[in-house]
């Protein structure tokens, strides 16, 4: 149930397209920050994790490469998130989202879909807010139904009506009001359990958008 352009996009920014995946070893990294002290608890989870990967035999501890950080594969998965979410998407028996496209696009959208992904709904549109908005009223805290968006004065960049839908959406502003804004929906909220970065979801998004045409 997730559209393909989606799955393409995180492809696309989290690996360029699988040409950076990163060229460290993913136990040695995990280890190190294992030891480091300021988040050691949660890279000591991650490299338990790593190893039950090289264990189930998935992958060989020599080929497990990734970031400095311990994320793997052309999208990118912390080992956590590769003992719940990845798949086997060409039935060889591996889950491979080094080596095996299949395997990365199924990934990814099993991400997606069990995060909350809603079906055929976009992630969110430009759009243009009425002098005086309310800073008050920007972020994903504050969430309204697009008709009440539309009464407080929010219109799409071309100062056409919002498009009328059964959703509640928020606005978002990563560079503040004076910069571009954005009504979201619940796909953009999934997309940040993927990175908790508006950037990066607005990025997803715009690609995405991009991809489709």
């Amino acid at each position: 149930g997730v559209q393909p352009q989606y799955i393409v996009a995180l492809w696309g920014i989290e690996t360029s397209y699988g040409n950076n995946t990163g060229g460290f070893s993913v136990i040695q990294a995990l280890a190190t920050l294992a030891h480091d002290g300021r988040r050691s608890s949660f890279f000591r989870k991650e490299l338990m994790n790593a190893l039950k990967i090289i264990d189930a035999g998935h992958i060989s501890a020599r080929a497990m490469k990734g970031s400095w950080a311990g994320a793997m594969g052309q999208n990118q998965f912390m080992p956590s998130s590769f003992n719940a979410y990845a798949v086997d998407g060409n039935g060889d028996g591996k889950r491979d989202i080094w080596g095996s496209l299949p395997d990365v696009f199924a990934s990814s959208a099993n991400y997606l879909a069990k995060s909350g992904w809603r079906e055929g709904e976009r992630w969110g549109r430009a759009v243009r807010l009425p002098a005086g908005f309310s800073k008050s009223l920007e972020g994903l805290k504050v969430k309204k139904s697009i008709a009440e968006w539309s009464r407080l004065g929010v219109m799409l960049p071309s100062g056409a009506p919002l498009p009328y839908a059964e959703m509640q959406a928020s606005i978002v502003a990563p560079d503040g009001l004076k910069g571009p804004t954005y009504i979201v929906y619940n796909n953009y909220r999934t997309i940040m359990r993927w990175n908790k970065s508006t950037y990066f979801a607005t990025s997803v998004g715009h690609l995405a958008d991009a991809i489709a045409q």
